[in-house]
């Protein structure tokens, strides 16, 4: 029989039996007798846990060829003919936990190393920072009407708002409950100041970074262009959007030297003299942890930002709200060391409006707004970007591309270039470890030619990569709990730390085979 089902009448009976069989399966299942049926199954797993499960992988078609750096010889050459269905699996690299969990804590590991590099050294960054004054500062949003509280809410008052409205709750909500973070009286909540106050959080993050030379050059006596030949202020920090869906930015600032981190040489001081505390770069001796403090609060309080004017609003000028935290960040036995720090800001990176039960995709039409499945206020937070996104004297803020967002268009996580390490650094670090673990040299040169195929998992797809994603977290979590010091993803597994050669942080399972491109993408 050459498989035709129709070649005799019992090959057609127990053709017909099979679809009918497979037609009382649910789609699932049907997919799953597909992939089983799929030729080189084995490699396709491959791929799946070389991307770690990515949920939405992205597929190439095409080739490459590696040559040796010096000599220019072949080496060896790679296509996607030979792969399950002619292409390639790669990361969707994809930061949102809520899109991608995989992809998302691969990221999570990448801002772990980023931030700690720039408290504790490494990566490129000299261990000399640890000496530098350092702190961990939370910058909120003011306030834009009351809102529910986890824990034991706003006290209950006799005393009604404009609309009738309790002015307290006077409950006990749970942390988790869908109360928290919704307003007591929609009515009185200022959305269009939420609104703008988003649309204008980096320009108040630029202001404040602006002014904080000008307070550091009171505090030390030498004034704001004093402080900038004497120091610079170097910072990376992440916005985390709150139960209400307002943005807070937590940031590490350091004071270093008016050079590069780690630059070496003499700088001129006033008079022409050598300043011999700045020949490692290190910040003048007035410059102290305490004064750091100091001008960090005092700067976060001045900063004040004006709105275009426009008859459809009536908004003042924009600031920080009054709840503004300062604490120093030390080496090790302090109530906030570097690596708790890191910790801390990794963990909001992969997190995005979601977080205040909004949305991780973009509003293409005002008809979408209704239809939306989420709360009253977030509902209303959308519609209002979208509303303002209309005016001609907000063009500029490009608010219906953000209304998702509540108009904030910022990045999660930002650094001034002097802080530390990239996360384009960080990727061609591990590249160049996963060659190394290949072949045993990184001197080679790969060319490749690659065309889109495709991206996405089909319903069996999905669950196996699934099941992957899991299997490897586990082996992750079981390794920081068991196995040698290090860093594991994103999370801290002793006092080594991370960052040296072949760390166990290292994604191993995202080694490529075969000679194929590097598949972390993370």
């Amino acid at each position: 029989m050459n498989g035709n089902p129709f070649e005799s009448r019992e090959a057609r009976r127990l053709f017909l039996e099979q679809q009918e069989r497979l037609r009382r399966l649910s789609a699932v299942d049907r997919d799953l007798v597909r992939l089983g049926q799929m030729p080189r199954l084995d490699r396709w797993l491959e791929q799946i846990e070389a991307t770690g499960g990515c949920e939405h992988p992205v597929y190439l078609t095409g080739r490459s060829s590696t040559f040796d750096a010096v000599s220019g010889e072949l080496l060896r050459q790679y296509s996607t003919d030979g792969e399950p269905g002619g292409r390639l699996a790669v990361r969707c690299r994809n930061r949102r936990a809520t899109v991608c969990l995989p992809c998302s804590r691969l990221y999570q590991g990448d801002a772990w190393q980023l931030v700690r590099a720039g408290l504790a050294g490494g990566k490129g960054v000299p261990v000399t920072v640890t000496r530098r004054p350092m702190v961990f500062a939370t910058l909120t949003a003011p306030s834009f009407g009351a809102v529910h509280r986890a824990g034991r809410c706003r006290r209950r008052r006799a005393a009604l708002c404009d609309h009738g409205v309790p002015l307290g709750c006077g409950r006990h909500h749970h942390e988790e409950s869908s109360s928290v973070g919704q307003p007591l009286c929609p009515a009185c909540y200022d959305y269009v100041a939420h609104v703008l106050w988003h649309a204008h959080a980096g320009r108040l993050w630029k202001a404040f970074t602006d002014n904080l030379y000008h307070h550091l050059g009171v505090l030390g006596g030498v004034g704001r262009s004093g402080a900038r030949r004497q120091l610079r202020v170097s910072a990376a920090k992440v916005a985390e959007f709150q139960r209400r869906g307002a943005v807070h930015f937590h940031a590490v600032l350091r004071i270093d030297g008016p050079q590069s981190p780690g630059a070496v040489g003499p700088v001129a001081a006033a008079g022409g003299t050598v300043a011999p505390a700045l020949l490692e770069n290190e910040p003048p001796e007035w410059a102290s942890v305490d004064v750091l403090v100091a001008a960090v609060r005092s700067a976060a309080g001045a900063v004040a930002l004006s709105v275009p004017d426009s008859t459809a609003y009536a908004v003042g000028r924009l600031a920080f709200g009054v709840q503004v935290e300062v604490h120093a960040i030390t080496g090790g036995g302090g109530r906030l060391t570097d690596e708790r720090v890191a910790a801390y800001v990794a963990k909001y990176t992969t997190k995005s409006a979601e977080a205040a039960g909004a949305l991780d995709h973009r509003i293409t039409s005002v008809e979408q707004i209704p239809l939306l499945s989420v709360s009253d206020h977030v509902r209303a937070l959308v519609g209002t970007a979208w509303r303002l996104g209309g005016l001609a004297e907000l063009e500029h803020l490009r608010l219906r591309l953000w209304a998702h967002m509540f108009g904030y268009r910022g990045h999660c996580l930002t650094k001034t270039r002097a802080y530390s390490t990239t996360f384009r650094q960080l990727r061609a670090d591990r590249a160049r470890f996963e060659r190394r673990h290949l072949v045993g040299s990184d001197d080679e040169i790969t060319v490749g030619e690659w065309r889109f195929a495709g991206s996405g998992h089909s319903p069996a797809e999905a669950l196996i990569a699934a099941g992957i994603a899991e299997d490897l977290h586990r082996a992750r979590e079981l390794a920081r709990d068991h196995l040698t010091p290090g860093w594991v993803g994103g999370a801290r597994r002793g006092p080594r730390g991370a960052g040296g050669p072949g760390h166990p942080g290292s994604d191993h399972d995202l080694t490529s085979r075969r000679g194929e491109p590097h598949q972390s993408g993370g």
